[in-house]
Protein backbone atom coordinates (compact mmCIF):
# COMPACT_ATOMS: atom_id res chain seq x y z
CA UNK A 1 0.00 0.00 0.00
CA UNK A 2 1.63 3.30 -1.09
CA UNK A 3 1.83 6.56 0.85
CA UNK A 4 -0.85 8.36 -1.18
CA UNK A 5 -3.28 5.55 -0.47
CA UNK A 6 -2.50 5.79 3.25
CA UNK A 7 -3.36 9.51 3.19
CA UNK A 8 -6.62 8.97 1.29
CA UNK A 9 -7.68 6.16 3.60
CA UNK A 10 -7.16 8.25 6.74
CA UNK A 11 -10.30 10.19 5.73
CA UNK A 12 -12.23 6.97 6.46
CA UNK A 13 -12.13 7.53 10.23
CA UNK A 14 -14.12 5.30 12.55
CA UNK A 15 -14.65 5.03 16.28
CA UNK A 16 -11.98 2.34 16.35
CA UNK A 17 -9.36 4.72 14.98
CA UNK A 18 -10.38 7.33 17.54
CA UNK A 19 -9.99 4.76 20.30
CA UNK A 20 -6.46 3.89 19.26
CA UNK A 21 -5.41 7.53 18.95
CA UNK A 22 -6.73 8.08 22.46
CA UNK A 23 -3.90 5.88 23.64
CA UNK A 24 -1.25 8.31 22.45
CA UNK A 25 0.47 9.17 25.72
CA UNK A 26 2.15 12.28 24.37
CA UNK A 27 -1.08 14.23 24.61
CA UNK A 28 -2.26 13.13 28.03
CA UNK A 29 0.19 10.91 29.93
CA UNK A 30 -1.13 9.24 33.04
CA UNK A 31 -0.68 10.81 36.42
CA UNK A 32 1.90 10.08 39.07
CA UNK A 33 1.45 11.31 42.64
CA UNK A 34 -1.27 13.74 41.49
CA UNK A 35 1.32 15.41 39.27
CA UNK A 36 0.59 13.88 35.87
CA UNK A 37 3.49 14.40 33.51
CA UNK A 38 5.45 16.22 36.22
CA UNK A 39 8.12 14.34 38.10
CA UNK A 40 7.56 15.74 41.61
CA UNK A 41 10.77 14.39 43.16
CA UNK A 42 13.45 16.98 42.45
CA UNK A 43 16.03 16.69 45.24
CA UNK A 44 17.43 14.05 47.54
CA UNK A 45 16.44 15.93 50.71
CA UNK A 46 12.81 16.38 49.64
CA UNK A 47 12.40 12.90 48.15
CA UNK A 48 13.59 11.27 51.37
CA UNK A 49 10.87 13.16 53.27
CA UNK A 50 7.93 12.08 51.14
CA UNK A 51 8.24 15.34 49.20
CA UNK A 52 7.02 17.28 52.25
CA UNK A 53 9.41 20.15 51.63
CA UNK A 54 7.46 23.26 50.55
CA UNK A 55 7.70 24.86 54.00
CA UNK A 56 11.35 23.92 54.56
CA UNK A 57 12.91 24.31 51.07
CA UNK A 58 16.32 25.24 52.45
CA UNK A 59 18.48 24.26 49.48
CA UNK A 60 18.58 25.41 45.85
CA UNK A 61 15.70 23.09 44.89
CA UNK A 62 13.51 25.79 46.47
CA UNK A 63 13.32 27.06 42.86
CA UNK A 64 10.91 24.15 42.35
CA UNK A 65 9.46 23.36 45.78
CA UNK A 66 8.79 26.92 46.95
CA UNK A 67 10.53 29.83 45.19
CA UNK A 68 9.66 32.23 48.03
CA UNK A 69 11.89 30.13 50.29
CA UNK A 70 14.94 31.07 48.21
CA UNK A 71 15.26 34.12 50.48
CA UNK A 72 16.48 31.75 53.22
CA UNK A 73 19.60 30.98 51.18
CA UNK A 74 22.83 32.97 51.34
CA UNK A 75 25.36 33.78 48.65
CA UNK A 76 25.26 31.40 45.69
CA UNK A 77 23.77 27.92 46.11
CA UNK A 78 23.93 25.15 43.52
CA UNK A 79 22.18 21.77 43.39
CA UNK A 80 22.43 19.09 40.75
CA UNK A 81 20.63 15.77 40.94
CA UNK A 82 19.77 12.55 39.18
CA UNK A 83 17.06 9.96 39.82
CA UNK A 84 17.46 6.30 38.89
CA UNK A 85 14.03 4.70 38.56
CA UNK A 86 13.04 1.06 38.26
CA UNK A 87 9.48 0.54 37.00
CA UNK A 88 8.12 -3.00 37.32
CA UNK A 89 4.68 -3.35 35.70
CA UNK A 90 2.94 -6.69 35.11
CA UNK A 91 -0.22 -6.99 33.00
CA UNK A 92 -2.67 -9.85 32.56
CA UNK A 93 -5.84 -9.76 30.46
CA UNK A 94 -9.03 -11.78 30.86
CA UNK A 95 -7.70 -14.48 28.53
CA UNK A 96 -4.72 -15.07 30.82
CA UNK A 97 -2.18 -13.47 28.46
CA UNK A 98 0.65 -11.78 30.36
CA UNK A 99 3.35 -9.22 29.66
CA UNK A 100 5.59 -6.78 31.48
CA UNK A 101 7.51 -3.63 30.69
CA UNK A 102 11.14 -3.82 29.65
CA UNK A 103 13.51 -1.02 30.68
CA UNK A 104 16.50 -2.64 28.98
CA UNK A 105 18.31 -2.69 32.33
CA UNK A 106 17.69 -2.13 36.04
CA UNK A 107 16.86 1.56 35.50
CA UNK A 108 15.03 3.56 32.87
CA UNK A 109 17.30 5.59 30.62
CA UNK A 110 17.95 8.44 30.37
CA UNK A 111 17.24 9.09 34.06
CA UNK A 112 15.39 12.25 35.15
CA UNK A 113 17.86 14.99 36.12
CA UNK A 114 17.73 18.52 37.49
CA UNK A 115 19.91 21.57 38.12
CA UNK A 116 19.11 24.57 40.32
CA UNK A 117 21.03 27.72 41.23
CA UNK A 118 20.12 30.62 43.51
CA UNK A 119 21.95 33.90 44.15
CA UNK A 120 21.35 36.62 46.72
CA UNK A 121 22.81 39.88 45.30
CA UNK A 122 23.09 41.51 48.74
CA UNK A 123 25.56 38.81 49.80
CA UNK A 124 27.57 39.45 46.63
CA UNK A 125 28.01 43.17 47.29
CA UNK A 126 24.97 44.41 45.34
CA UNK A 127 23.05 45.96 48.21
CA UNK A 128 20.75 48.26 46.21
CA UNK A 129 18.58 45.27 45.24
CA UNK A 130 17.62 44.79 48.87
CA UNK A 131 16.42 41.37 50.01
CA UNK A 132 16.01 39.98 46.50
CA UNK A 133 17.02 36.44 45.55
CA UNK A 134 17.20 35.16 41.97
CA UNK A 135 16.97 31.53 40.92
CA UNK A 136 17.12 29.33 37.86
CA UNK A 137 16.12 25.72 37.32
CA UNK A 138 16.39 23.14 34.56
CA UNK A 139 14.39 19.95 35.06
CA UNK A 140 13.52 16.88 33.06
CA UNK A 141 9.85 16.41 33.89
CA UNK A 142 9.70 12.88 32.56
CA UNK A 143 12.75 10.81 31.81
CA UNK A 144 12.98 7.34 30.34
CA UNK A 145 10.75 5.55 27.85
CA UNK A 146 8.21 2.81 28.49
CA UNK A 147 8.65 -0.35 26.42
CA UNK A 148 6.57 -3.51 25.95
CA UNK A 149 7.06 -6.54 23.68
CA UNK A 150 5.90 -5.98 20.09
CA UNK A 151 4.18 -9.39 20.11
CA UNK A 152 2.50 -9.12 23.53
CA UNK A 153 -1.14 -8.51 24.47
CA UNK A 154 -0.60 -4.73 24.70
CA UNK A 155 0.94 -4.36 21.25
CA UNK A 156 -2.07 -2.52 19.77
CA UNK A 157 -1.82 0.06 22.57
CA UNK A 158 1.91 0.48 23.07
CA UNK A 159 5.26 -0.97 22.13
CA UNK A 160 7.15 2.12 23.32
CA UNK A 161 6.49 5.67 24.52
CA UNK A 162 8.57 8.58 25.75
CA UNK A 163 8.03 12.16 26.90
CA UNK A 164 11.46 13.89 27.30
CA UNK A 165 9.95 17.20 28.40
CA UNK A 166 12.14 19.93 29.91
CA UNK A 167 11.12 22.75 32.25
CA UNK A 168 13.19 25.94 32.37
CA UNK A 169 12.46 28.00 35.50
CA UNK A 170 13.66 31.64 35.83
CA UNK A 171 12.54 32.78 39.30
CA UNK A 172 12.66 35.77 41.66
CA UNK A 173 11.81 36.07 45.36
CA UNK A 174 11.80 39.00 47.78
CA UNK A 175 11.78 39.06 51.58
CA UNK A 176 9.44 41.91 52.56
CA UNK A 177 9.66 41.40 56.32
CA UNK A 178 11.34 39.04 58.72
CA UNK A 179 8.27 36.81 58.50
CA UNK A 180 7.06 37.15 54.89
CA UNK A 181 8.70 36.32 51.55
CA UNK A 182 6.99 36.14 48.15
CA UNK A 183 8.15 34.47 44.96
CA UNK A 184 7.23 34.71 41.29
CA UNK A 185 8.64 32.58 38.49
CA UNK A 186 8.19 31.46 34.93
CA UNK A 187 7.89 27.95 33.52
CA UNK A 188 9.08 27.30 29.99
CA UNK A 189 8.03 23.81 28.92
CA UNK A 190 9.83 22.55 25.85
CA UNK A 191 11.47 19.66 24.03
CA UNK A 192 15.04 19.67 22.76
CA UNK A 193 14.77 17.20 19.86
CA UNK A 194 18.44 17.34 18.88
CA UNK A 195 19.53 16.33 22.40
CA UNK A 196 16.74 14.57 24.33
CA UNK A 197 14.38 13.74 21.47
CA UNK A 198 10.67 14.40 21.01
CA UNK A 199 7.50 12.92 22.46
CA UNK A 200 6.45 9.72 20.76
CA UNK A 201 4.37 6.59 21.07
CA UNK A 202 4.56 3.44 18.95
CA UNK A 203 2.08 0.59 18.61
CA UNK A 204 1.08 -2.18 16.24
CA UNK A 205 -2.02 -1.52 14.15
CA UNK A 206 -4.91 -3.87 15.01
CA UNK A 207 -6.33 -3.25 11.54
CA UNK A 208 -7.34 0.38 11.04
CA UNK A 209 -8.82 2.21 8.06
CA UNK A 210 -5.91 2.56 5.64
CA UNK A 211 -3.49 0.88 8.05
CA UNK A 212 -3.25 -2.89 7.79
CA UNK A 213 -3.11 -5.14 10.83
CA UNK A 214 0.49 -5.65 11.93
CA UNK A 215 1.75 -2.32 10.54
CA UNK A 216 4.07 -0.38 12.83
CA UNK A 217 2.47 2.96 13.79
CA UNK A 218 4.36 5.91 15.29
CA UNK A 219 3.09 9.32 16.39
CA UNK A 220 5.50 12.10 17.38
CA UNK A 221 5.22 15.64 18.70
CA UNK A 222 7.19 18.53 20.12
CA UNK A 223 6.59 22.16 21.03
CA UNK A 224 7.06 24.96 23.56
CA UNK A 225 4.78 26.87 25.89
CA UNK A 226 4.97 28.98 29.05
CA UNK A 227 3.33 29.19 32.45
CA UNK A 228 4.01 30.84 35.78
CA UNK A 229 4.14 30.11 39.48
CA UNK A 230 3.55 32.25 42.57
CA UNK A 231 4.59 31.38 46.10
CA UNK A 232 4.80 32.53 49.69
CA UNK A 233 6.80 31.62 52.78
CA UNK A 234 5.50 32.75 56.16
CA UNK A 235 7.67 32.26 59.24
CA UNK A 236 5.36 32.19 62.24
CA UNK A 237 7.96 31.55 64.92
CA UNK A 238 11.75 31.78 65.19
CA UNK A 239 14.37 30.47 67.60
CA UNK A 240 16.66 32.73 69.64
CA UNK A 241 19.21 32.44 66.85
CA UNK A 242 16.50 33.64 64.38
CA UNK A 243 16.22 30.26 62.65
CA UNK A 244 12.65 29.25 61.67
CA UNK A 245 10.70 27.18 64.20
CA UNK A 246 7.34 27.24 62.36
CA UNK A 247 7.05 27.84 58.60
CA UNK A 248 4.01 27.94 56.33
CA UNK A 249 4.54 27.54 52.58
CA UNK A 250 2.21 28.05 49.62
CA UNK A 251 2.81 27.49 45.90
CA UNK A 252 0.48 28.04 42.94
CA UNK A 253 1.35 26.68 39.48
CA UNK A 254 -0.69 27.95 36.54
CA UNK A 255 -2.34 25.92 33.84
CA UNK A 256 -1.20 26.12 30.22
CA UNK A 257 -1.36 24.19 26.98
CA UNK A 258 1.67 22.88 25.14
CA UNK A 259 1.10 22.68 21.35
CA UNK A 260 2.54 19.49 19.89
CA UNK A 261 3.45 19.40 16.22
CA UNK A 262 4.64 16.11 14.78
CA UNK A 263 3.73 13.41 12.33
CA UNK A 264 2.01 10.09 11.92
CA UNK A 265 4.16 7.37 10.35
CA UNK A 266 3.32 3.85 9.25
CA UNK A 267 6.15 1.36 8.74
CA UNK A 268 8.61 4.29 8.89
CA UNK A 269 6.78 6.18 6.12
CA UNK A 270 5.29 9.58 6.91
CA UNK A 271 1.52 9.51 6.42
CA UNK A 272 0.49 12.95 7.66
CA UNK A 273 1.50 15.84 9.84
CA UNK A 274 -0.27 15.97 13.19
CA UNK A 275 -1.21 18.68 15.67
CA UNK A 276 -2.30 18.17 19.25
CA UNK A 277 -1.66 19.65 22.68
CA UNK A 278 -0.56 18.67 26.17
CA UNK A 279 -2.63 20.22 28.94
CA UNK A 280 -0.97 21.39 32.14
CA UNK A 281 -3.60 21.75 34.91
CA UNK A 282 -3.18 24.33 37.63
CA UNK A 283 -2.13 23.08 41.05
CA UNK A 284 -1.89 24.31 44.63
CA UNK A 285 0.55 23.22 47.36
CA UNK A 286 0.42 24.11 51.04
CA UNK A 287 2.91 22.99 53.65
CA UNK A 288 3.47 23.41 57.37
CA UNK A 289 6.87 22.71 58.93
CA UNK A 290 7.57 22.64 62.67
CA UNK A 291 10.96 22.29 64.38
CA UNK A 292 10.30 20.90 67.89
CA UNK A 293 14.08 20.95 68.41
CA UNK A 294 16.49 23.51 67.01
CA UNK A 295 19.68 24.46 68.82
CA UNK A 296 23.43 24.56 68.17
CA UNK A 297 23.81 20.80 68.37
CA UNK A 298 20.78 19.35 66.61
CA UNK A 299 17.59 20.09 64.68
CA UNK A 300 14.39 18.07 64.24
CA UNK A 301 11.72 18.99 61.72
CA UNK A 302 8.27 17.55 60.99
CA UNK A 303 6.34 18.70 57.93
CA UNK A 304 3.02 18.00 56.26
CA UNK A 305 2.25 19.02 52.66
CA UNK A 306 -0.94 18.79 50.62
CA UNK A 307 -1.12 19.11 46.80
CA UNK A 308 -4.35 19.79 44.94
CA UNK A 309 -4.36 19.40 41.13
CA UNK A 310 -7.35 20.40 38.97
CA UNK A 311 -7.25 17.55 36.48
CA UNK A 312 -10.94 18.16 35.68
CA UNK A 313 -9.80 21.01 33.41
CA UNK A 314 -8.86 18.31 30.89
CA UNK A 315 -11.93 18.17 28.65
CA UNK A 316 -10.95 16.37 25.48
CA UNK A 317 -8.16 14.82 23.47
CA UNK A 318 -7.90 16.09 19.91
CA UNK A 319 -5.72 15.35 16.89
CA UNK A 320 -5.67 17.40 13.71
CA UNK A 321 -3.98 15.88 10.67
CA UNK A 322 -2.69 17.69 7.58
CA UNK A 323 -5.16 15.82 5.39
CA UNK A 324 -8.10 17.44 7.15
CA UNK A 325 -8.96 14.61 9.52
CA UNK A 326 -9.85 15.70 13.08
CA UNK A 327 -10.08 13.11 15.87
CA UNK A 328 -11.60 14.15 19.20
CA UNK A 329 -12.45 12.07 22.27
CA UNK A 330 -13.73 13.24 25.69
CA UNK A 331 -11.53 13.06 28.79
CA UNK A 332 -13.09 12.58 32.20
CA UNK A 333 -10.23 13.08 34.64
CA UNK A 334 -10.86 13.84 38.31
CA UNK A 335 -9.28 16.47 40.56
CA UNK A 336 -6.84 14.90 43.01
CA UNK A 337 -5.26 15.56 46.37
CA UNK A 338 -1.93 14.11 47.43
CA UNK A 339 -0.69 14.09 51.01
CA UNK A 340 2.90 13.94 52.21
CA UNK A 341 4.46 13.86 55.65
CA UNK A 342 8.19 13.91 56.33
CA UNK A 343 10.74 14.37 59.04
CA UNK A 344 14.40 15.29 59.23
CA UNK A 345 16.85 15.02 62.12
CA UNK A 346 20.15 16.87 61.79
CA UNK A 347 23.13 16.34 63.99
CA UNK A 348 25.32 19.43 63.70
CA UNK A 349 29.10 19.31 64.08
CA UNK A 350 29.54 15.60 64.60
CA UNK A 351 31.73 14.82 67.60
CA UNK A 352 34.09 12.71 65.49
CA UNK A 353 34.03 15.14 62.54
CA UNK A 354 33.17 18.66 63.81
CA UNK A 355 33.29 20.07 60.27
CA UNK A 356 30.43 17.81 59.17
CA UNK A 357 26.65 17.73 59.66
CA UNK A 358 24.54 14.58 59.29
CA UNK A 359 20.85 14.52 58.41
CA UNK A 360 18.56 11.48 58.66
CA UNK A 361 15.22 11.63 56.83
CA UNK A 362 12.03 9.62 56.30
CA UNK A 363 8.63 10.23 54.77
CA UNK A 364 5.36 8.96 53.34
CA UNK A 365 3.28 10.18 50.40
CA UNK A 366 -0.16 9.10 49.19
CA UNK A 367 -2.04 10.09 46.08
CA UNK A 368 -5.17 8.90 44.29
CA UNK A 369 -5.23 8.54 40.53
CA UNK A 370 -7.21 11.07 38.48
CA UNK A 371 -7.43 8.75 35.44
CA UNK A 372 -10.67 6.80 34.79
CA UNK A 373 -10.56 3.42 33.06
CA UNK A 374 -11.76 4.81 29.73
CA UNK A 375 -8.74 7.16 29.59
CA UNK A 376 -6.23 4.70 31.05
CA UNK A 377 -2.91 4.47 29.20
CA UNK A 378 -0.60 1.46 29.73
CA UNK A 379 2.38 3.62 28.74
CA UNK A 380 2.08 5.13 32.22
CA UNK A 381 -0.07 2.67 34.20
CA UNK A 382 -1.35 4.94 36.91
CA UNK A 383 -3.15 3.87 40.08
CA UNK A 384 -3.57 5.01 43.68
CA UNK A 385 -0.06 5.05 45.10
CA UNK A 386 1.65 4.79 48.49
CA UNK A 387 5.26 6.01 48.67
CA UNK A 388 7.66 5.10 51.47
CA UNK A 389 10.98 6.92 51.51
CA UNK A 390 14.07 7.44 53.60
CA UNK A 391 17.56 8.81 53.14
CA UNK A 392 20.41 10.82 54.55
CA UNK A 393 22.41 13.96 53.90
CA UNK A 394 26.02 14.91 54.62
CA UNK A 395 27.19 18.53 54.70
CA UNK A 396 30.85 19.49 54.80
CA UNK A 397 31.62 22.89 56.36
CA UNK A 398 34.79 25.05 56.17
CA UNK A 399 37.71 23.18 57.65
CA UNK A 400 36.63 19.80 56.33
CA UNK A 401 37.36 17.92 53.11
CA UNK A 402 34.57 16.55 50.93
CA UNK A 403 35.24 12.84 50.32
CA UNK A 404 38.72 13.54 51.65
CA UNK A 405 39.61 15.40 48.44
CA UNK A 406 38.04 18.85 48.21
CA UNK A 407 38.32 21.63 50.81
CA UNK A 408 34.87 22.75 51.92
CA UNK A 409 36.02 26.30 52.59
CA UNK A 410 38.37 28.21 54.85
CA UNK A 411 37.27 28.64 58.51
CA UNK A 412 38.75 32.14 58.69
CA UNK A 413 37.06 33.36 55.49
CA UNK A 414 34.49 36.16 55.74
CA UNK A 415 32.16 33.92 53.68
CA UNK A 416 32.69 30.80 55.82
CA UNK A 417 29.12 30.98 57.16
CA UNK A 418 27.70 30.18 53.72
CA UNK A 419 30.32 27.84 52.29
CA UNK A 420 29.42 24.15 52.16
CA UNK A 421 29.45 21.02 50.03
CA UNK A 422 26.71 18.47 50.58
CA UNK A 423 25.48 15.13 49.32
CA UNK A 424 21.91 13.87 49.72
CA UNK A 425 20.57 10.38 48.97
CA UNK A 426 17.00 9.12 48.98
CA UNK A 427 15.49 5.69 48.39
CA UNK A 428 11.81 5.33 47.59
CA UNK A 429 9.43 2.43 47.11
CA UNK A 430 6.22 3.29 45.26
CA UNK A 431 3.45 0.77 45.84
CA UNK A 432 0.76 1.28 43.19
CA UNK A 433 -2.49 -0.41 44.13
CA UNK A 434 -3.46 -3.30 41.87
CA UNK A 435 -5.85 -2.00 39.20
CA UNK A 436 -8.25 -3.83 36.90
CA UNK A 437 -9.16 -1.71 33.88
CA UNK A 438 -12.52 -2.27 32.16
CA UNK A 439 -14.41 -0.40 29.45
CA UNK A 440 -11.38 1.09 27.72
CA UNK A 441 -12.00 2.03 24.03
CA UNK A 442 -9.16 -0.31 23.07
CA UNK A 443 -10.10 -3.79 24.37
CA UNK A 444 -6.42 -4.76 24.50
CA UNK A 445 -5.91 -2.33 27.39
CA UNK A 446 -8.51 -4.00 29.62
CA UNK A 447 -7.01 -6.22 32.29
CA UNK A 448 -5.13 -6.26 35.58
CA UNK A 449 -2.07 -4.05 36.21
CA UNK A 450 0.34 -4.53 39.09
CA UNK A 451 3.18 -2.03 39.50
CA UNK A 452 5.95 -1.44 42.04
CA UNK A 453 8.47 1.32 41.37
CA UNK A 454 11.76 1.97 43.12
CA UNK A 455 13.89 5.08 42.89
CA UNK A 456 17.33 6.22 44.02
CA UNK A 457 17.90 9.96 44.08
CA UNK A 458 21.28 11.64 44.48
CA UNK A 459 21.81 15.38 44.88
CA UNK A 460 25.07 17.34 45.14
CA UNK A 461 24.94 20.75 46.85
CA UNK A 462 27.54 23.51 46.75
CA UNK A 463 27.30 26.88 48.51
CA UNK A 464 29.70 29.81 48.43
Amino acid sequence: MNLAHHVRQLHLTTARLVAVMTLFSVTQPSASHADGFRNPFQSGAASAQGNAFAAQADDASAVFYNPAAMTQLQGVQLLGGVEFVNVDTHFENAAGEKTENNLGGPFGMPPPMQFFVTATPKDLGISWLGDLTAGFGLQSLFGFASKYPSNGPLQTAITSASLPLLNIKPTLAYRFTDWLSLGLGGDIFTFWPAVVGEAQQKFVSPGLPGIAAGDQVKITGSGTTTGFNASALVTLLRSRSRAPRVNFGFVYRSQSDLPLNGELSVNSMKVAKSQSSLHFPDSYTVGLAVWPLRDRESEWKIETDVDYVRWSTIRKLEFRFSNGVVLSTPQDWRNTVSFGVGTEYRRLKLSSHPDWDLALRAGYNHSRTPVPDKNFNPAFPDSNVHVLSFGFGLTCRPGGKFLGLKDCGQPDSENAHRENIGLDMAYQVLFLESRTVTGNPNPAVNGKYQTINQALTFSLRVGF
